[in-house]
C-alpha cells in the first residue's frame, strides 16, 4: 500500500466516523428537541391550570367577603365599603401614573 493509498483509506475512516458521529448527534439532537417541546407544553398547561387556580382562589376570597349572614349585614357593608374604597384607591394610583 502506498502513502497516498494509506492517507486515502485513513481519510475515508475518518470520513465514516464523522458522518457516524453526525448522525447520532441529528438523532441526539431530535429526541432533545421532543423533549423541550413536550416539557414546553407541560409549562404551558401548568400555567393555565395555576392561572385558573388563582382566579378560584380569588373569586372564593371575594365570596367568603362579601358573604352575609343574618347578624353579619352591617360587617358585610364595611367589607365591601373597604372593597370600594380599595378598587378606588387603585384606580387612582393608576391614574396618576398614566399621566
Amino acid at each position: 500500500m502506498t502513502p497516498n493509498e494509506k492517507t486515502i483509506a485513513t481519510f475515508e475512516t475518518r470520513m465514516r466516523q464523522l458522518i457516524l458521529r453526525f448522525q447520532e448527534l441529528k438523532k441526539e439532537n431530535e429526541e432533545l428537541s421532543a423533549v423541550i417541546e413536550k416539557n414546553s407544553q407541560d409549562i404551558k398547561q401548568l400555567q393555565e391550570r395555576l392561572e385558573q387556580g388563582q382566579n378560584d382562589y380569588n373569586s372564593l376570597k371575594m365570596a367568603k367577603m362579601i358573604e352575609i349572614t343574618d347578624g353579619d349585614l352591617d360587617g358585610a357593608k364595611e367589607r365591601l365599603s373597604k372593597l370600594i374604597r380599595d378598587v378606588n384607591k387603585c384606580i387612582a394610583i393608576l391614574s396618576d401614573e398614566k399621566q
